[in-house]
């Protein structure tokens, strides 16, 4: 007799595999149209989603997971169609998010016409296959990659933005902000900490070696220096958020510094600092940029004599008056929200307050 257990089980099963053959036969045969900005039409197979529609016409969007629905980076906003929101698209997608249309590329699959808007960034995205020409460690857990671009052999970015590395033998995907100037259009550099469990950090600290092939997708993210402004610059990191305001700081060197900038950067002990000798090179260069280190938890061996304490308490006590300032903020979620609440209380426009939480 079955248990009713098993029982259970085998009825799962069996609605499981009615439900594959009801999405492979309704949803399945004839053809849809996905309509990207009201002016690209892209003609698919009806029962595909919108990320292997936008991947077949080598329009790339974020994902880590490769549409597994684990990552919840390929938020894209649904204008017309695509039905209603799916469980496995609830837990990333906030309740005002769901008012604005946004959905997971990777869940969505066409049933009809479709209407997307995706920001003009994303047009432009590319596949990129390049070379490792250098891999060396900066700190104990963090290693500098320069990787040569092969095909196409250049690229164009803002400062700021990020890459996303593909893992190889698997169909995953890590993000790692670029930590070169964009004038740089023949390669690009990377700051990547070993995480543990980590497949990409892993990959990258363990197994990766100069001569290596490697696949990158982007560029990615609304993270980018306004060229436009000309506010004074308030920069505010800590580890490897280091990668994108580096490449911010190099493009203003590159252009002699024509705005006044401010870089605390916060590390736990003195082996977590890097890039130190060069920031100090740019302090010298040029009088309108100064950088701040601060160290949270110095060690006896590090003989430290600059600020100690949270990075964003150190930065508060040296900024006054904010309202004609613009601030780029890299790091952990709560040293971003620390920032984000004291340069707000010394009136700087919380519109003018961009970051990038790691």
């Amino acid at each position: 007799m079955i248990g009713p257990i098993l029982l259970m089980n085998l009825i799962l099963v069996l609605i499981a595999a009615i439900l594959t053959l009801a999405d492979k036969f309704l949803i399945g045969g004839g053809e849809a149209r996905l309509i990207v900005n009201k002016e690209r039409v892209i003609k698919a197979g009806s029962g595909a989603t919108l990320m292997e529609c936008l991947t077949a016409e080598r329009i790339f969007v974020p994902s880590a997971c490769g549409g597994k629905a684990t990552c919840g980076q390929c938020k894209i906003k649904v204008i017309s169609g695509g039905g209603d929101i799916l469980p496995t698209e609830e837990v990333f997608i906030t309740r005002d998010e769901q008012r604005e249309h946004f959905r997971l590329a990777c869940q969505v699959k066409l049933k009809g016409d479709v209407e997307i808007e995706l920001p003009e960034y994303l047009l432009e995205t590319k596949e990129y296959t390049g070379r490792v020409v250098s891999i060396e460690p900066l700190t104990y857990d963090i290693k500098y990659l320069k990787v040569a671009l092969i095909s196409p052999p250049s690229i164009e970015f803002k400062p700021g933005q990020y890459l996303q590395i593909k893992i190889p033998g698997t169909d995953e995907y890590r993000a790692y902000s670029v930590a070169s100037s964009p004038s740089m259009h023949d390669a690009v550099e990377f700051n990547i900490r070993l995480v543990p469990g980590g497949l990409c950090s892993t990959y990258v600290h363990k197994v990766l070696e100069e001569g290596d092939e490697v696949i990158l997708t982007g560029p990615f993210g609304d993270f980018y220096l306004r060229e436009d402004s000309w506010r004074r610059m308030v920069c505010i990191g800590g580890g490897c958020g280091m990668a994108p305001i580096r490449s911010i700081l190099l493009y203003l060197a590159e252009q002699g510094m024509p705005r006044e900038v401010m870089y605390f950067f916060g590390a736990r002990s003195a082996r977590d600092l890097f890039y130190t000798d060069e920031l100090k090179a740019l302090e010298n260069k040029f009088p309108n940029f100064k950088y701040i280190p601060a160290l949270s938890e110095p060690r006896d061996c590090d003989n430290w004599s600059g600020e100690v304490g949270l990075i964003t308490d150190v930065a508060s006590k040296y900024l006054d008056r904010l309202e004609d300032a613009e601030a780029y903020l890299c790091g952990p979620p709560p040293m971003i929200d620390a920032a984000i609440a004291f340069l707000t209380r010394k009136g700087m426009d919380e519109r003018h307050i961009y970051y990038d939480k790691f």
